[in-house]
């Protein structure tokens, strides 16, 4: 049992990962603006917490095995995620990235392709940022988690493909559920 931070568990993939994190025993520390969002359950604590804020999400964060940041790229800055998590000292820190940041052909990333949604261009040019900002990291053991293409409601089937930073495309394109993501 590992006790793990959640930044943004009562956002779009927080809420699917958060059920995921509580059946494998884990310790929960439920980090959101409003701790009133978070459902009551054992094994987890609501927390007050504003990726605006990284000296008080530090405070928030200590004591922890590991961070988890769920929070859409356009609502944080990744030097200040980043800053927030060495602070408290905690050294493992996975982010739920974005399909954007990955390849389709050597040297040629989804984002850079002349068909990307204008819709979705301005997040997904900040995950590629943040992933980039990650590089440069050699202080945590860092692991940016990227969805398929079409990140999606749907059914925990537990049928998902993993690779390593190539988009994985089949016959159906690029999707993955929430609930598989998670």
């Amino acid at each position: 049992m590992a006790r793990i931070a959640l930044i943004g568990a009562s956002g779009t993939a927080g809420t699917r990962i958060l059920p995921q994190l509580v059946s494998r025993n884990h310790q929960v520390t439920a980090i959101v603006r409003d701790p009133s969002k978070v459902p009551t359950r054992a094994g987890v604590t609501a927390a007050r917490g504003d990726v605006a804020d990284p000296a008080g999400l530090a405070a928030v964060l200590e004591g922890h095995d590991a961070v988890i940041s769920a929070v859409r790229f356009l609502d944080s800055d990744p030097n200040a995620l980043i800053g927030a998590v060495r602070a408290s000292g905690v050294t493992r820190y996975l982010v739920v990235g974005g399909a954007a940041s990955l390849f389709v052909a050597p040297g040629k990333r989804l984002l850079d392709q002349p068909d990307f949604p204008a819709a979705y261009k301005d997040e997904a040019t900040q995950g590629a940022a943040f992933l980039d900002a990650l590089r440069g990291v050699s202080d945590l053991d860092w692991t940016f988690i990227s969805p398929s293409a079409m990140f999606v409601p749907g059914e925990r089937t537990g049928k998902f493909r993993l690779a390593q930073d190539e988009l994985l495309v089949s016959e159906k394109g690029s999707p993955i559920s929430y609930e598989d993501f998670a």
